[in-house]
């Protein structure tokens, strides 16, 4: 491990903007050691239920705000590339909702990290196939079966990137494809017409939403055929499902039981995930809104089979939050001191500055957020005014969980304006 002034640099800066980067977990490892084991063990039933047809059981965890949720996760991502996994981080916001399939996809994909691999992430992954290997012969057999639901634009999709060597504006379509962007009818039959192959992949018709479904199921495959064990998921800021009307919620909450393996009848084998949400989120959204009785009972008043289905879901969804949960440990003095020192130890390195030692009282009230921000900001008052002594107040930002009222005009993700012919 490099300790170059640079590297510790950055990690001091995303330490105190409060967002870990790869350099702040690599100086600091994590003290959530048995989530790391669990972890661990997640990712071997995720090898062995793939060749089971299954779909790894996922893990959510919990934890306050400030306690250290994405820093984990950003050290899960590290154990999953050395494990061989490919590995996703994808943060819930306004332009990527939980409730929407297709975003999440099209930024899990975009923020892809490839062990070896530093360029396009699926371009790297579909150059690493062997067309002679057993790995890409099952893939190959796989998604011709009549059962396995996809859509024949990935069986035709694999057969064109595969004969197709020397063209590589048509190869880089079909990742682009694979990626989430559309690709017509007309244009896939062309290429086929080249081939000579029209008559053998009859394109059906098939909705956005359904094709983004089905890429889940295919590129976890696709990845597995080019050497990597798999793909994980790690999803954060799951907590802002608060945000959004009570259909968006109950969507959202499917997604949760979805990622985490609990949809009876969905399953995608070689993909697993990692959820992390705020603790308080159980009291101040299902139950202060009631959600559990609140969302399936309005949707099932309104009788429609589509609504009683995601009624279900949502409540599966619900239940895993409220069962299914893996607590962030509580932070112990000896811990936050440990902590401290290798803090210290960055931030040294990082200014060529030796940064004081402190054997000041430890609140283990306080997140490990604030206890870093203290000191990285102490540190910077004494090393720019060495004679000024910085007194530091640490307050609590409130979150809104106000909820937003409930639109009766579809949103985005609800309604399917895919052109079959063009979508």
């Amino acid at each position: 491990m490099s300790n170059a002034p640079t590297e510790s640099r950055r990690a001091i800066e995303a330490l105190r903007s409060g967002v870990p980067n790869r350099d702040a977990v690599r100086f600091l490892g994590s003290s959530q050691s048995h989530i790391e084991a669990k972890f661990r063990q997640q990712l071997e039933v995720a090898r062995q239920d793939f060749l089971e047809e299954k779909q790894a059981s996922g893990t959510l965890i919990v934890g306050n705000l400030g306690s250290g949720k994405s820093h984990l996760l950003e050290y899960l991502q590290h154990i999953a590339l050395e494990e061989n996994f490919v590995c996703s981080k994808v943060v819930i916001s306004k332009e990527t909702p939980l409730y929407d399939a297709a975003k999440v996809f099209r930024a899990a994909i975009n923020n892809a990290a490839v062990p070896g691999r530093k360029g396009a992430p699926l371009a790297e992954i579909a150059v690493k196939l062997n067309f002679d290997s057993p790995a890409y012969a099952e893939l190959y057999k796989w998604v011709n079966r009549p059962d396995t639901a996809l859509s024949t634009r990935f069986a035709a999709t694999l057969y064109i990137y595969e004969h197709q060597k020397r063209d590589l504006e048509i190869q880089d379509r079909i990742i682009r494809f694979w990626s989430g962007d559309p690709v017509g009818v007309v244009e896939l039959r062309g290429w086929l017409r080249d081939m000579g192959e029209v008559a053998t992949y009859r394109i059906d018709k098939v909705s956005a939403k359904e094709l983004a479904l089905q890429r889940y199921k295919f590129i976890p495959r696709l990845m597995i055929a080019a050497g990597y064990s798999g793909w994980v998921l790690l999803i954060d800021e799951v907590e802002l499902i608060r945000h959004y009307s009570l259909l968006q919620r109950a969507k959202s909450y499917a997604e949760t039981a979805r990622w985490m393996g609990k949809l009876e009848g969905v399953s995608f084998p070689g993909l697993t995930a990692v959820l992390a949400i705020i603790s308080e989120f159980e009291s101040r959204v299902l139950d202060e809104r009631n959600d559990e009785e609140k969302i399936p009972g309005k949707l099932r008043g309104r009788g429609t089979e589509p609504e009683t289905l995601l009624a279900g879901q949502a409540e599966r969804g619900m239940r895993v939050i409220r069962r299914d949960k893996e607590l962030l440990s509580t932070t112990s003095e000896g811990i936050i001191r440990d902590t401290q020192e290798k803090v210290r130890s960055i931030y040294t390195k990082a200014y060529a500055w030796e940064a004081p030692t402190s054997s000041a009282y430890i609140d283990t009230t306080a997140t490990m957020r604030q206890h870093v921000k203290r000191w990285i900001t102490e540190w910077d008052l004494k090393r720019l005014y060495s004679d000024y002594q910085p007194e530091i107040e640490v307050g609590e930002l409130k979150q809104d969980y106000s909820e937003i009222p409930e639109i009766e005009t579809p949103s985005e993700g609800d309604v399917d304006t895919s052109n079959p012919d063009n979508p």
